[in-house]
């Protein structure tokens, strides 16, 4: 590989990352400039809406909330990995079917491990 190409690879390389930060800093630079200065109370308050705030913002919420998210998520790459193995289970073979079903083992003990934690309990 001759060097010339090399450098000139690595020229684009370096002219779209000083591109990329010069976009980033005058996106931040423009809406600094064109941001409204002229703070007040009503401008400060907490959005809820359009509805009136009852109370501070600042609660905390059931664990179980997010729990429940994390395992949709889980579940959702779950089926990102399940979807395509199912188009190409006919190529595959065994090997490929005996490594999803220990994927999917792994993550139906987490789901049980979870029921039995009272995750989906809504307390």
């Amino acid at each position: 590989m001759p060097q010339e190409s090399i450098i000139t690879d690595y020229g684009f390389v370096g002219f779209f990352f000083l591109l990329g930060i010069f976009f980033v800093g005058a996106a931040l630079t423009v809406s600094w400039l064109l941001r409204p200065r002229d703070p007040n109370p009503i401008k400060n308050s907490t959005y809820e809406c359009g509805e009136i705030v009852k109370g501070n913002s600042r609660i905390q919420f059931n664990v179980s909330y997010y729990l429940v998210a994390l395992l949709f998520v889980i579940f959702d790459i779950e089926a990102l990995f399940l979807i395509p193995w199912a188009v190409t289970f006919r190529e595959l073979g065994i090997v490929s079917y005996m490594e999803m079903m220990g994927f999917i083992l792994i993550l139906l003990v987490g789901l049980v491990y979870a029921w039995k934690k009272g995750v989906f309990q809504w307390r």
